[in-house]
């Protein structure tokens, strides 16, 4: 009895508040509340516990299309490389050459491909493009990631070619340390610390500013993309030298890139500019309410509440339990594994607790629930590798879940997405 009074005394404070948990039923209204948390801000960040889990997908496209169609929100930015959703972006806007969603979905062929190339995204994929048919101004998809490279290079290369042979050609050859590095270019940086190969920092600094003193950053469509193109080129570069290099943070070079992504994707659509952004729990949470700050890392959420205040929306998507696609290691085959039930004094072995299949809780604006969720416990990330025989120490960092999001949703039982193969 000694055990069991604290858990009763502690589910009935979680589940008490002003709103308390609002289940999500599938029904139209489920998201109500969180429309009206929403406002008009410009940012909302949707969260997800683990990459591999269709149902985040699949909650994230169903608030993704209210937040589109209700309240004005103009793109949606995946955590994918920014060149290969190039080809989505356009088919969804019915153009390029590819036939259906699938296909617009081919450019993303990197490690690890199953994280976007899969049903569910390809089903919400369809479903923009099906938005797009009916209206003049059409919704926009892009990548804010970095990890393209080499498609970012080409897309330069080919860009500045339409204008001159000459420029072209300087182009290459300032990126012509990365060809031997174009399946996994993550072994440049490597080799670049090591000392084995040159370093391409200087050249892709050089074609930036070079394409910065044009005017690309402000000017027509085709030159603000080659320009974001050679942002990834110069960001990615020093951001795969820089996991091995110990006294830099690759973890706050990638954040700071997307966020600057985000940023000027805000600046091109004007003052009345709305984006939702799918990315990763550890990604969209404000970094200040975990483990990271004492770490010196910062994140993508805290990026943005700096910049744009409330006009930032952070949600995350938590799971107890179920089957989840992801890898062993970087650059190794993909299977489903068994999602172990989430540790009892996580949150999520918390929200777990309260018995809904699936609810939502709603912190701000409501100063007693987000009191009550406040306190630092441990909570689950899994990004596309899962180690269960080491999940305490792969997986876990403390959070104060109601400082790192501004609404949680809990799916209890979560199952794994299906590649488009």
């Amino acid at each position: 009895m000694r055990l069991i009074l604290p858990i009763l005394l502690s589910l009935a404070a979680l589940s008490a508040g002003a709103a308390g948990p609002l289940p999500v039923t599938g029904a139209g209204g489920d998201y109500d509340a969180l429309m009206a948390m929403v406002g008009d801000a410009r940012v909302v960040m949707l969260g997800e516990a683990t990459h591999g889990s269709r149902e985040f997908h699949r909650e994230r496209a169903r608030i993704t299309r209210r937040l589109i169609l209700e309240k004005g929100f103009g793109a949606v930015v995946f955590e994918a490389p920014w060149e290969p959703v190039r080809r989505a972006d356009a088919w969804i806007r019915g153009e390029g050459r590819d036939a259906d969603a699938a296909a617009a979905l081919g450019g993303l062929h990197r490690f690890p491909r199953w994280m976007w190339r899969n049903t569910d995204v390809r089903d919400f994929v369809e479903s923009l493009r099906a938005i797009n048919a009916g209206r003049s101004a059409h919704a926009r998809l892009y990548g804010m990631d970095l990890y393209s490279v080499p498609e970012s290079a080409d897309a330069v290369v080919r860009h500045v070619a339409r204008r001159s042979v000459d420029a072209a050609a300087l182009a290459r050859r300032r990126y012509a340390c990365f060809d031997d590095y174009l399946v996994e270019p993550q072994i440049y940086g490597r080799e670049v610390e090591a000392g084995r190969a040159p370093s391409c920092a200087e050249g892709a600094a050089a074609q930036l500013a070079e394409l910065e003193s044009g005017g690309n950053a402000g000017a027509g469509e085709d030159d603000f993309m080659t320009w974001q193109s050679a942002r990834v080129v110069r960001n990615g570069e020093d951001y795969h030298r820089a996991m091995y290099r110990e006294e830099d943070s690759s973890w706050n070079l990638r954040e700071a890139h997307m966020a600057g992504t985000l940023h000027q994707l805000l600046e091109r659509m004007g003052l009345a500019g709305k984006i939702v952004v799918w990315a990763q729990n550890i990604h969209q949470g404000d970094a200040r309410a975990t483990d990271q700050a004492a770490a010196g890392e910062t994140s993508l959420g805290q990026l943005m509440r700096e910049r744009y205040g409330e006009a930032a929306v952070l949600v995350g998507l938590t799971t107890h339990h179920g089957k989840v696609r992801a890898a062993t290691g970087w650059a190794t085959p993909d299977r489903v594994k068994r999602l172990r039930p989430a540790w009892p004094e996580s949150w999520s072995g918390q929200l777990h607790r309260i018995g809904l299949p699936a609810f939502m809780l709603v912190f701000r604006g409501d100063a007693a629930l987000a009191e009550r969720y406040a306190a630092s416990r441990p909570e689950r990330a899994v990004g596309v590798t899962y180690l269960p025989h080491d999940e305490r120490n792969s997986h876990y960092f403390n959070v104060r879940l109601s400082r790192q999001f501004d609404a949680v949703i809990h799916i209890d039982a979560t199952t794994p997405v299906k590649p488009l193969r």
